[in-house]
């Protein structure tokens, strides 16, 4: 990588895509796209759970338990990201931000969508602070169903 705008947007978008599948239970992305020791923000309610969650490992453990809570969860990118990268000290630096959407089903059985956003602090190309807010418990998506979210 040369540090290009198109190449830093690209690799943006990519590490948010990495992001979204380590959420999606590929836990072993933890150890890729995370820095050594990192900080989770997190607003939504219930949620303090991500606290102390500071190193690779304990990312990897955070969304195990996670799927043990809400099994079957689906995370989808949504919208344009916003990718605001450059290359210092022979990697990226900046952040990345993107609309997203879980999806779960609920102990009624109900499908459960929430929209949220996450933005990712980027320092030699890894994740070293991310900041989160959803819609939460009582929330909604950002888009109507049938909704290209990509416009």
């Amino acid at each position: 990588m040369t540090g290009s705008r198109g190449e830093l947007r690209s690799f943006g978008v990519d590490l948010f895509d990495r992001w979204t599948a380590l959420w999606n239970g590929d836990v072993a992305l933890a150890f890729q796209i995370m820095a050594a020791d990192f900080t989770l923000h997190y607003a939504q309610a219930n949620t303090e759970i991500v606290d102390g969650v500071r190193t690779p490992e304990a990312m990897a453990a955070l969304v195990t338990r996670w799927h043990d809570i809400r099994p079957g969860i689906r995370f989808s990118a949504e919208g344009e990201p916003a990718v605001d990268l450059e290359w210092s000290d022979g990697g990226p630096h900046g952040r990345v931000a993107r609309p997203y959407l879980a999806v779960f089903v609920d102990s009624s059985r109900q499908t459960i969508a929430r929209s949220g956003i996450d933005m990712l602090s980027v320092q030699g190309g890894r994740i070293a602070e991310v900041w989160s807010v959803s819609s939460g418990a009582a929330g909604r998506t950002f888009y109507r169903e049938g909704h290209d979210a990509s416009r």
